[in-house]
């Protein structure tokens, strides 16, 4: 906080004030996510074609990582001899062999049960977590010829999802189990250099005379329009726009080279559909099918354009779409559409079907995951949705699966196993790949970021082959006030918070 004298001080005729200019921010959005239009976006394939393209991508990177160590394992004399598919594994051979894990949970929702019914009943609600600790979690490992059922403490020493491509070593026991020994993960891709693939004159930002950038990643703003949430977002506004605090405070602000909102920045409880009220004792009428004007408040998104209309003439957005933002919801969601923002969509691309063809402009609707480089360095991130699913399977999330415990972890696997949703399309809404699975992860980011999470939490990951990945859990601002800043030089990481003083909070009797 900014000293009293700095803020409380007189009026001086004669007093300057030097002029405040925002730091360039440097910015190449790589557009990985985004989907085809028009009649190249259909729904007529299978989505069984994800997990043989994602196997098939990550195979021959898991089968030389097993290999270099498993090449002289050996146990009573006998060495590992590798197994081309699941269904080749015989019963007492020590062997090793590639595929797809999946995981039967007892709560997990299965669609084959519901079909099976003799009597058609209402589907039950959607589930908060599908581990159950009264009941076994079976893993099993499949390929295109078959499934193979997985045991052993190693198992419960891994953290493993459906969807994720692993290569284990063991036997098959007379009941017909693979016991696992040791298992291996396709671990970190490659990491491009910083500045790799820009332009030369993109080089010369890294001269040591720049002022120091920083990046400003927020999710959760929830805004919604009434009071609850005016004060937060305006005290944020004014820390974006250099309106606040002292001289110091100030400049700090000015180093904020870009805004990057992740997920979540519209209240979603306030556009759900509202029967008609009843008047003079009249039942209302039947409802039409299509769009019905008067079930749709329009405040929370209106709200949040003036929101980014008030912040674009000074620093440059990147809006990343989330859970409960107007976007479709199946993974990846595509940019929320530039007509949404009606003040603010001046300052975005006019060429919406294919915005690679042109400088992106200040306000970048772009797609949940987003990949891209900002000041050199190459970020990713995703609203939140893959590791919320992902907590579901795992007692890590509590009861609700909703805890903030773990979620780190997750995020440092996702890397590992090089997939963004590794749960995708199983229990992740998603589009059904057919060519590629562009949830896999080619290229190591040097900034992984998740939005919406319960609370703040970073670390640094370090990979087999030199990679450096800053890992941030972005909070919910909405509940957390807390703004999140990145150094665009040594990459660290420093959390602003908001907080606006209820006197109702007080105890009185001063106990």
């Amino acid at each position: 906080m900014a000293p009293i004298r700095g803020l409380l001080r007189a009026y001086h005729k004669e007093e300057q004030f030097s002029l405040q200019t925002r730091a360039p921010s440097s910015y190449n959005p790589l557009y990985s996510y985004r989907l085809s239009r028009g009649e190249n976006k259909h729904y007529l394939q299978q989505y069984g074609d994800m997990y043989f393209l994602r196997l098939a991508k990550l195979k021959p990177v898991v089968e030389k990582i097993a290999e270099d160590d498993w090449a002289d394992f050996e146990i009573a004399g006998e060495k590992a001899q590798r197994v081309e598919r699941v269904l080749d594994v015989r019963q007492g051979q020590l062997c090793w062999v590639v595929g797809t894990i999946y995981m039967d949970l007892p709560l997990k929702p299965n669609i084959l049960e519901d079909i099976g019914k003799e009597h058609w009943i209402a589907g039950p609600p959607p589930r908060h977590s599908y581990f159950s600790a009264d009941s076994e979690t079976q893993v099993f490992l499949e390929d295109e010829s078959g499934r193979l059922h997985l045991t052993g403490q190693t198992l419960k020493n891994s953290l493993l999802v459906t969807g994720v491509i692993v290569a284990v070593l063991g036997t098959e026991n007379a009941n017909g189990d693979f016991e696992v020994l040791d298992l291996h993960l396709p671990e970190l891709p490659p990491q491009p250099k910083r500045w790799e693939g820009s332009d030369d004159d993109e080089e010369e930002k890294m001269d040591v005379d720049q002022p120091r950038k920083k990046v400003a990643l927020v999710s959760g703003l929830d805004i919604s329009g009434t009071e609850a949430d005016t004060l937060s977002i305006s005290l944020l506004t004014e820390y974006l726009l250099g309106e606040a605090l002292d001289d110091d405070d100030q400049n700090e602000a000015n180093a904020i080279s870009r805004l990057i909102i992740a997920g979540n920045s519209v209240a979603s409880d306030l556009m759900l559909n509202h029967e008609p009220l009843i008047e003079d004792g009249k039942k209302p009428g039947s409802r039409k099918y299509g769009y019905d004007a008067s079930a749709y408040n329009p405040s929370p998104t209106e709200h949040f354009d003036q929101f980014l209309a008030e912040l674009l003439p000074s620093i440059p957005i990147t809006i990343l779409a989330g859970e409960r933002d107007p976007a479709n919801l199946s993974l990846p969601q595509q940019p929320i559409h530039p007509a949404m923002f009606p003040h603010s969509r001046a300052y975005a691309s006019a060429n919406v079907t294919d915005p690679g063809e042109e400088e992106p402009g200040w306000l970048d609707s772009v797609t949940n995951p987003w990949d891209g480089d900002v000041d050199g360095w190459r970020f990713m991130g995703n609203s939140g949705q893959p590791v919320d699913d992902i907590l579901k399977y795992i007692d890590l999330g509590g009861p609700d699966g909703d805890g903030a415990d773990g979620r780190m972890e997750i995020m440092i696997n996702m890397l590992r196993w090089r997939c963004g949703a590794p749960t995708a399309p199983d229990t992740l809404w998603s589009y059904p790949f057919r060519d590629r699975d562009q949830f896999v992860i080619e290229q190591c980011p040097h900034v992984f970021f998740v939005g919406n999470q319960a609370r703040f939490d970073t670390h640094v990951l370090h990979g087999p082959e030199g990679q450096q990945v800053r890992l941030i859990a972005v909070p919910r601002f909405h509940e957390t006030g807390e703004l999140v800043l990145v150094d665009s030089e040594t990459l660290e990481v420093e959390v602003i918070k908001f907080d606006v003083h209820d006197p109702s909070q007080l105890d009185l009797n001063g106990s």
